[in-house]
């Protein structure tokens, strides 16, 4: 995202640009789609803790709702920009698609640093956003959700906001709300957990078992975190990870070639999944410069942290070894490395497939809210790990049948799903 050079929005064009080719999609159908139907620029002013007065800009954009309400988090990013909004918010009108759950795609920002704020300031932060949008937004339109640092408490103080503006208790406005206040069980695992549900199957796809594997994951926050303890119970072992160093402006790369454990690496782990280098370095892990997660000897490859991390300047770094990447993040493969990934056989994962167990699970607390009904945690996952591997079956077996890159396949899928209800609602 700190790049500037980059453009996000561009990038999610030209991936729709190839399908709608393969498609054959009328002019008229990919102006719809290549474009947002909505974005919002707003700005919050905040009272800060020590008495002044700062400006925030804030953005929402929905993509698409031919089926169903927005759906997508919002992130506070000190880099973030619109067009970064704009293509997470058509990233997500895909993934809901692929998935096949009868939602759009729709995204949220806050230029703004967390790290640098107080807890009453971000919420006014929150506040100021959803006062801004609460008119454009709601439990049938539009949905928000956590994403890059923002968490649950970040999202009850937006409903609570909403709900006093509204003058009722609207539980299905926003999702990722804490378990007591109406949140989901097994939502906090549902993003990690569902890119480690298509890892299986690409392993049972390649007749590798999962217990001879090894994996590289980039990031260490709530998604790299639930991936990794679940490839350790599928009998996988993660021998690096990487994070964001706050005080030293860089990242790291943390690596044990006996494993990673979990339970220790999150005790030295700040709440944004930054760890500890030097009780890292104490507890036997080799500190490494942050890019080195992508060099490693490993089975597979989990990009987990932002957009724009495997690019035409590093892929080819990627050890011979690896035969599966996984995207966990957003946008993290650029189309230029897709190039060389895909004419080296790596099986690749697309984001919009691997880490859409977050919204799919964010749908099932959705339609719990409006409910008033809760199931408990293991059905929730139950119910993920089908949503998660028909899904992937069906991506699977469509690059099968027509000889395309996983990617291609799965924009397929989800690309004529949109158009076609695009067509049948009369709007194109």
């Amino acid at each position: 995202m700190a790049d500037r050079s980059y453009n996000a929005f561009e990038m999610a064009q030209s991936q729709f640009d190839k399908v709608a080719d393969q498609l054959d999609l009328d002019e008229a159908t990919r102006d719809l789609l290549r474009y947002n139907a909505r974005e919002y620029h707003v700005s919050i002013p905040v009272r800060m803790d020590d008495g002044s007065f700062k400006v925030f800009r804030g953005y929402r954009v929905q993509h698409n709702d031919s089926r169903g309400p927005a759906k997508g988090g919002i992130r506070f990013h000190p880099m973030e920009t619109i067009d970064t909004v704009r293509a997470l918010a058509m990233w997500m009108t895909w993934k809901t698609a692929v998935v096949d759950i009868p939602l759009g795609g729709g995204k949220g920002g806050v230029i703004c640093d967390p790290h640098n704020l107080s807890m009453r300031e971000q919420e006014q932060i929150c506040r100021g956003w959803v006062r801004q949008l609460s008119r454009d937004m709601g439990p049938v339109n539009d949905i928000p959700a956590p994403d890059v640092m923002t968490n649950a408490q970040h999202m009850l103080w937006m409903l609570d906001e909403f709900e006093t503006l509204r003058g009722e208790r609207l539980p299905g406005f926003i999702t990722g709300k804490p378990v007591g206040m109406g949140g989901s069980l097994g939502r906090t695992e549902a993003t990690g957990y569902g890119v480690i549900f298509t890892v299986r199957e690409a392993l049972k796809a390649l007749d590798i078992p999962p217990a001879k594997t090894t994996a590289s994951i980039q990031g260490f926050g709530n998604v790299a975190q639930y991936a990794i303890e679940l490839f350790n119970r599928i009998g996988g072992k993660t021998i690096c990870v990487s994070s964001w160093d706050q005080k030293d402006q860089t990242s790291y790369s943390f690596k044990k070639s006996s494993g990673v454990d979990l339970d220790e690496l999150r005790g030295i782990t700040d709440r944004f999944g930054g760890i500890d280098k030097d009780k890292a370095k104490g507890l036997g892990y080799e500190v490494l410069p942050g890019e080195a997660w992508i060099e490693q000897k490993v089975d597979i490859l989990i990009p987990a942290a932002l957009e724009h991390q495997i690019t035409k300047e590093n892929v080819s770094k990627i050890n011979d070894s690896v035969k599966i990447i996984a995207e966990g993040a957003n946008g993290p493969t650029t189309p230029e490395a897709d190039e060389v990934i895909s004419k080296r056989g790596i099986f690749m994962i697309p984001d919009l497939l691997a880490n859409a167990g977050g919204v799919t699970c964010s749908y099932f607390e959705q339609v719990q809210s409006n409910m008033n009904y809760f199931w408990d945690k293991d059905e929730v996952l139950g119910k993920l790990d089908s949503k998660m591997t028909s899904a992937f079956n069906a991506v699977s077996e469509l690059a099968e049948k027509r000889k395309l890159y996983m990617r291609d396949a799965a924009y397929v899928i989800a690309i004529g799903r949109v158009a076609q209800a695009s067509k049948d609602r009369g709007w194109v």
